[in-house]
């Protein structure tokens, strides 16, 4: 019964994606582009960014892409930076999710997943909070709402 009690109220291994990097300054990284060049994470020092880990095969990725791209519509004009980060996908099978969900703000590949490592990411989808000062200050781990989107961008605006 001791042992049962302990396996029930173990957090799974991908609620704990990314929980180091919290209240730690953002892993520096260039990522390249699906629609070409890169996005550098240092050099949006002085805007709230959003960075959402995410692959194409992800049901719950799936879930929240409409609702990432509909308040990157609304927010992009007040200086937030969202950046997806594609992770353990094909090219062919990401585009066409990209595609799929009308996706504009700036995506690409982790080629080789040393962001992925960089960012303790272990489940998909996971978004991460960064501030102005380039420190990550909240995560979201499974797929985002609209409702703690907004609420956590609104946090960073402050």
């Amino acid at each position: 019964m001791v042992l049962w009690s302990g396996l029930a109220s173990k957090e799974p291994l991908t609620g704990a994606s990314g929980v180091a990097r919290v209240d730690r300054p953002a892993a520096d990284f260039t990522l390249p582009l699906f629609r070409g060049g890169n996005i550098t994470l240092s050099s949006l020092i002085g805007k709230p960014v959003v960075i959402n880990f995410w692959a194409s095969w992800c049901p719950p990725c799936r879930e929240e892409a409409p609702i990432l791209e509909e308040v990157w519509q609304r927010y992009r004009d007040k200086d937030v930076t969202f950046i997806g980060v594609d992770i353990q996908d094909t090219e062919t099978d990401a585009r066409a999710y990209i595609k799929e969900f009308g996706i504009t703000y700036p995506n690409g590949p982790d080629l080789g997943g040393k962001i992925t490592i960089d960012y303790g990411v272990s489940g998909i989808p996971v978004t991460f909070f960064v501030n102005r000062q380039g420190m990550i200050v909240s995560r979201w781990v499974g797929a985002i709402n609209e409702s703690i989107l907004v609420s956590r961008i609104e946090d960073l605006l402050q």
